[in-house]
């Protein structure tokens, strides 16, 4: 467990949201902590993915031919 220190604008929208759908400001946090790693790790796995295409493809553009 661990603290974060968050702008004072950051906490307002974070209480405004929790208000807004009955949930806990740690929940809404939680949520859009998980919500931002899942979307780098999809960033990094199509990432991982084109530079493996390419390589692909360059392997058989310097192949035998």
């Amino acid at each position: 467990m661990f603290t974060i220190d968050l702008p004072q604008q950051i906490e307002t929208r974070l209480l405004i949201l929790a208000m807004s759908t009955g949930r806990t400001i740690e929940y809404c946090a939680r949520e859009a902590i998980l919500d931002y790693i899942d979307e780098i790790e999809e960033r990094c796995l199509a990432r991982q993915r084109a530079e493996a295409i390419l390589a692909l493809r360059a392997s058989k553009l310097d192949g035998p031919g």
